[in-house]
């Protein structure tokens, strides 16, 4: 990847750390934000774990190591590991959602709309973040608490995708099977491509595949577009 987990997940949160701080213990919002910005260190280095070790290696032990904080300060803020998975798991989707939103509203009215789409989401689901919804995604097969906690958060997120979608293509809506249809094998065919990155990657395939992808998309699109 061009870039990792640490440097991803940092960034943004460097940016919201040092954006409006309060400026001292005598402010009146000081201890409110010290405590958020506690609470989004440990979210987001439980969101590295998850990447970097795997789910069932991602302890509360490890995510304060990780947060480069006391395991005690720790569970100052989540009382067990259940409850930091919880808040990391929609602390992840939120991530998504936001970096998704940012890049289709990035695309100009007049550009190839399929074209920029398709590098948009190939771009989500190569980010880092996505690594870490695969590891959630796998584990919640037979881990029934985690599922219960990922599958409400997984749902809101490809809602709000097909609803974002269907706003940058209005002139697909009068057909809306074909429309569903070029979301689904948009969906598919890029999370396979990004599952494949963790396992036997291949450019060439990668590229034949996404080639193939576009024109079949083109291909349902309304003959008037």
């Amino acid at each position: 990847m061009a870039q990792t987990v640490t440097d991803s997940l940092d960034t943004e949160s460097t940016k919201k750390r040092t954006s409006s701080v309060p400026k001292g213990p005598g402010d009146a919002g000081w201890q409110a934000h010290k405590s958020s910005t506690t609470r989004d260190q440990i979210l987001d280095a439980t969101i590295r774990c998850i990447a970097e070790l795997g789910y069932a290696n991602t302890t509360t032990t490890e995510i304060a190591k990780k947060a480069k904080l006391s395991r005690g300060a720790t569970l100052h803020h989540f009382p067990s590991r259940i409850d930091i998975i919880r808040a990391a798991v929609d602390h992840l989707h939120q991530k998504r959602l936001r970096a998704f939103r940012k890049s289709i509203s990035n695309i100009p009215p007049d550009a190839d709309r399929v074209k920029m789409a398709m590098e948009s989401y190939y771009a989500h689901v190569t980010h880092p973040l996505f690594v870490a919804f695969f590891e959630l995604s796998v584990a919640a097969r037979i881990d029934k608490e985690l599922a219960t906690i990922l599958r409400p958060a997984q749902k809101a997120f490809d809602e709000e995708w097909y609803k974002t979608a269907r706003e940058l293509f209005p002139e697909w809506q009068p057909d809306r099977e074909a429309f569903d249809l070029a979301l689904s094998l948009t969906q598919r065919l890029m999370e396979g491509i990004a599952i494949s990155h963790l396992t036997h990657y291949k450019r060439q395939d990668e590229s034949l595949l996404l080639d193939f992808l576009e024109s079949s998309i083109r291909n349902l699109l309304p003959r008037t577009a």
